[in-house]
């Protein structure tokens, strides 16, 4: 990462805080590593993200509907999941520090120096022989890696390592009011196992047709050894997943068209094409015959923000064999190689999963602008807006009376009242207006109306639009319209 981008992540991250989007958890404890809370603004861009997927799946589907299934489950789904068996990650000790490492981070750290060192095709093959070694477990090959590469823990400065070995990323916990005679238990660290355990439900209470989809958002948590990068990997985080059940057979048809369709979904935002790409796996998942992450670039380079995968019938079969009932559907359409109903099939499953925290930074990143602006007399200012599309925006319109008297509140209040039901606005009346004008860009306000004197004489406004900073007079009627318009 170049210093030019490392100081633009950082100038993100103090901005996120002091305009009230993310703060450190438990700060006023010194905080608690990894874990992070949403202010007011944070919470509302979130929720809006998180409304918009919604949205986008359950509202422009008619094939998929949505659950809300609980973080903790019976202990046997994580078993019947390959959780407990195979959800670790390789990590490393230093022997002089005593800090762990995920091996990957290691790595990829050094293929960064490589990169910004200009040795671009030193940096690929390392990532590449790395992921070779991963997907063939070949511990004591990765280990060989990082010593061919002189790899040294930040801390001590030393290579000083111990052998490399998975470490699993499950947090536990004890289901019960005695710890003696408890049940160990797991917080969930995916949303997808919910929605399988409860296929057939939703299948035969929403009378779903395969193919049909169940779409989910919730927490999740993992012991992440290297959490890093603010919110882009933490350790209790929020999934949106989506797990789309079709006939075997046809699994790759539906891989490739939520390929496509989840990409159409985030240029929709208006955040270029050219800012994603697509990466497929060369280690591919227990359960999966095909797998790909959309990669957005980040400040810190090109990282995942979703992963589409197919997964087979391995979840449905496996809680079959573990639960003994089974998963099965009975397609009555009719297969024209044979002329007979499909008959009864576990169905196979295309899975669409994004991060919505990392969505949140994506959007922060993208939106974040340091602009210098030349005024009228030639002299020039700066100012921070963040360009958030205004459908997703925390608040669309912010309400600003040039003075707190004369009447001007009042009229600003009726303004208020009548579009607040449609969409969050924000109301004050502190401060000169180019102090508030500031205000609002610095939190992605797409308008801000100003009501003046004027506006007692013949009802119209100044609206303000935040991205040209180009402000007109209108008819305070169609300030609502022209705000709906833009969301």
């Amino acid at each position: 990462m170049s210093i030019q981008q490392d100081n633009r992540f950082q100038a993100i991250i103090s901005h996120a805080k002091e305009y009230g989007f993310v703060f450190p958890s438990s700060e006023i404890y010194d905080g608690l590593s990894a874990v992070y809370d949403y202010g007011p603004y944070g919470a509302e861009l979130k929720k809006n993200i998180r409304d918009y997927w919604w949205r986008s799946m359950t509202q422009m589907h008619d094939n998929i509907v949505g659950i809300d299934a609980a973080i903790f489950m019976h202990p046997t789904t994580w078993k019947a999941s390959g959780h407990v068996d195979n959800f670790s990650d390789p990590m490393i000790d230093n022997k002089d520090s005593k800090k762990r490492y995920r091996v990957d981070h290691l790595l990829e750290a050094k293929a960064d120096q490589l990169r910004e060192n200009g040795d671009a095709a030193g940096a690929d093959a390392l990532l590449a022989s790395m992921d070779q070694l991963l997907a063939a477990e070949d511990f004591a090959g990765l280990k060989q890696l990082m010593n061919d590469h002189k790899i040294v823990c930040s801390v001590s400065g030393t290579a000083n390592w111990t052998d490399i070995r998975q470490f699993n990323l499950m947090f536990s916990t004890q289901l019960g009011s005695v710890a003696e005679d408890a049940d160990t238990i797991y917080l969930r660290p995916e949303t997808a196992q919910g929605i399988f355990v409860n296929f057939l439900n939703v299948q035969k209470t929403a009378r779903m047709k395969i193919p049909f989809g169940i779409a989910q958002t919730g927490k999740a948590f993992r012991n992440e050894i290297v959490a890093r990068q603010f919110i882009f990997r933490m350790r209790e985080f929020e999934q949106m997943e989506m797990q789309f059940f079709v006939r075997p057979g046809t699994q790759m048809e539906w891989y490739n068209f939520w390929k496509e369709e989840r990409m159409k979904w985030h240029t929709s935002l208006g955040i270029p094409a050219e800012k994603y790409r697509y990466h497929d796996h060369v280690k591919l998942a227990h359960y999966a015959d095909a797998a790909l992450d959309i990669e957005y670039e980040f400040p810190f380079g090109f990282k995942e923000v979703e992963g589409i995968h197919s997964r087979t019938d391995f979840d449905l079969k496996s809680h079959q064999e573990y639960s003994k009932k089974k998963q099965q559907y009975f397609d009555a359409d009719i297969d024209p190689a044979t002329g007979k109903p499909y008959g009864n099939y576990i169905p196979y499953v295309v899975e669409t999963s994004i991060g919505l925290d990392r969505m949140f930074l994506l959007v922060m990143s993208h939106a974040y602008d340091e602009e210098t602006i030349t005024k009228e007399d030639g002299s020039t200012d700066s100012r921070v807006v963040m360009r958030i599309p205004a459908k997703i925006a925390p608040n669309k319109l912010a309400i600003l009376p040039l003075m707190k008297k004369e009447g001007l509140p009042e009229i600003a209040k009726e303004l208020l009242n009548e579009c607040k039901p449609h969409f969050k606005c924000f109301y004050e009346e502190k401060d000169a207006i180019g102090k508030r004008y500031r205000r609002q860009d610095a939190i992605g306000t797409p308008f801000c109306v100003t009501i003046d004197h004027q506006t007692k004489e013949d009802g119209t406004v100044t609206i303000r639009h935040r991205d040209s900073m180009v402000q007109e007079r209108v008819a305070m009627k169609e300030v609502r319209r022209i705000v709906m318009e833009a969301l």
